[in-house]
């Protein structure tokens, strides 16, 4: 009774060995992360511009091409 059990020590060995060779070979895969852009700060919106939607010419023409 004591064969049965030394296989399957044996097969969690190499199981567990085929696990971590294919956890070393995906890590040697993936690049390092960059570090982050400096980002700059964007300048506040002025009482004369507006944020959002903005009906404008380019989007006037697409709504005239996109008519059926």
């Amino acid at each position: 009774m004591s064969q049965p059990e030394a296989s399957i020590t044996r097969r969690r060995l190499f199981a567990s060995a085929g696990a971590a060779t294919a956890a070393v070979a995906v890590a040697s895969l993936v690049p390092s992360t960059p570090e982050p852009a400096q980002v700059e700060p964007q300048p506040s919106p002025q009482e004369g511009q507006r944020k959002g939607y903005q009906l404008t010419e380019h989007v006037q023409r697409y709504y005239q091409t996109a008519r059926v």
